[in-house]
């Protein structure tokens, strides 16, 4: 797999093109929204989706923990779609077998398998905090921020881009506002929601399969 470097946010903080975050100073690896699963979820609604899908996200992930060897994965909600399948089955076995450490799970609104399936993983209920940062899945009001900024992930940022012929190309985006930075979903079958930018104060990261791409950077 080819080698693609992670881009430079600042405070220790690093964006990859598979669309995790990582934090160089503590060696944690953030991912948002795998959902997977999702794909026999819609097969057996008869919508014929490759399981493959799911196996390039498995892959990537392979390759993040094999090159950057963090201390700590986290993974921030909606790790899987539906009921047990044979993807939780796989996942669980490439954790397992594969990663080193112990991973680490906030509940998203997807997690809903009986605790018993987690057992291989550290779960935290609701949220993480991490000084100066407070991980979760939904973003948080920022009353119950206290002072911390939000790393979360569940409304899988996208955005769109105009080109100078008027054709535009709606691409997943990393989004950080003042108080809430947003992970794009990690899971390559997800789909995505255009966000309200505020071009003077966001800072937003377009993702492409290859590269990071800022933009309204001051």
């Amino acid at each position: 797999m080819k080698d693609f470097k992670f881009t430079y946010l600042g405070e220790n903080l690093f964006l990859h093109p598979f669309k995790a975050m990582y934090w160089e100073r503590y060696r944690i690896l953030l991912i948002a929204d795998l959902h997977l699963g999702k794909a026999t979820h819609f097969r057996k609604s008869g919508i014929p989706i490759p399981e493959s899908i799911h196996q390039t996200d498995i892959d990537r992930l392979d390759y993040l923990m094999k090159n950057y060897k963090p201390a700590r994965v986290i993974f921030l909600g909606d790790l899987f779609h539906s009921l047990v399948n044979n993807s939780w089955k796989k996942f669980r076995d490439f954790c397992e077998n594969e990663i080193e450490i112990e991973a680490e799970l906030i509940l998203g609104n997807h997690d809903i398998l009986d605790h018993v399936h987690y057992d291989f993983l550290k779960v935290h209920q609701d949220i993480l905090e991490l000084d100066p940062f407070i991980l979760s899945h939904n973003p948080l009001a920022s009353t119950d921020l206290r002072g911390r900024y939000n790393i979360c992930g569940h409304l899988h940022p996208s955005i769109r881009i105009s080109g100078l012929a008027k054709q535009s190309v709606r691409v997943e985006c990393f989004h950080f506002g003042k108080s809430h930075g947003i992970l794009p979903a990690y899971g390559n079958f997800t789909g995505s929601s255009k966000m309200a930018i505020n071009t003077s104060t966001d800072r937003i990261f377009a993702v492409t399969n290859q590269k990071i791409i800022p933009l309204f950077q001051k």
